[in-house]
């Protein structure tokens, strides 16, 4: 096995009812493990229990996505919520999609939390501490997967559960190695060439550069790459094959995390 290896991972199921959001079995194939929301930001039961079934037949570890509930605003958008709020909220989704899992003779890997929940939860502590807590007691085996360099990684060590360093491959950094917000310039990555050089570094160096030129230091355990972008196919592909070009083995998120 060569030196550097990595998941690849996407967020998919979030389709919603007559609405449909990327192109789930197409980036599957080129996946290590799928983030399967859960029904509060995007999905609903039958989507959920759908991609379930097609990451079991595509052989993608799988993991849960939990958001706000947020349909209108896809959950990117902040909510006043307490610790107590966040627990039961991923309590409650975890349980949803382990039920689809369960069903479909498979079981969950990961949890990654989405959008504005996952970057509130970053910065702020108690928020990050409820998360793990809600993962713990829901499975202690499962593996948090988060923001390199952010509140998850003291918190699920805080917890006692395994913790999985996530990179962005088309987000921009701020200094202080959170995600430029999607308000501002310099959010998204829209050069693919660009993206894939910024992973390749961010793996084989343990830095990405930030929108201010500073090298920011990041463990790259898992590479997220956006399963709903008018280019994602193409993009996952060729990401795919520029790590595989570069000696980079692409593993599922249980062998990447002891």
């Amino acid at each position: 096995m060569g030196k550097y290896s990595v998941d690849l991972n996407s967020d998919l199921g979030e389709s919603f009812g007559a609405y449909t959001i990327g192109m789930d079995a197409d980036v599957l194939s080129f996946v290590s493990s799928a983030n399967i929301a859960c029904g509060f930001h995007a999905g609903d039961p039958a989507v959920m229990r759908k991609t379930v079934a097609l990451a079991k037949e595509r052989g993608v570890s799988m993991g849960a996505h939990p958001g706000y509930p947020d349909l209108v605003g896809f959950g990117r958008r902040n909510m006043n919520v307490s610790a107590s709020d966040m627990h039961d909220y991923v309590l409650y989704q975890l349980g949803a999609l382990a039920a689809f899992a369960c069903a479909a003779g498979t079981e969950l890997v990961h949890v990654k939390p989405h959008g504005a929940m996952y970057n509130m939860a970053a910065k702020d502590a108690s928020l990050a501490a409820a998360v793990c807590r809600a993962v713990k007691e829901f499975d202690a085996s499962l593996i948090l997967l988060g923001l390199a360099n952010s509140r998850f990684a003291s918190a699920a060590a805080d917890a006692g559960i395994r913790f999985a360093s996530e990179v962005f491959a088309d987000r921009g950094y701020m200094d202080d190695g959170s995600l430029v917000p999607r308000t501002q310039p310099g959010a998204m990555i829209t050069d693919e060439d660009e993206a894939v050089s910024r992973v390749i570094k961010m793996i084989k160096t343990g830095y990405v550069t930030g929108v201010s030129g500073k090298e920011i230091p990041v463990r790259a355990d898992s590479v997220c790459v956006h399963g709903d972008g008018a280019k994602a196919l193409s993009f996952t592909r060729k990401i795919r094959a520029a790590l595989e070009a570069e000696g980079i083995a692409i593993r599922p998120l249980g062998e990447i995390i002891s």
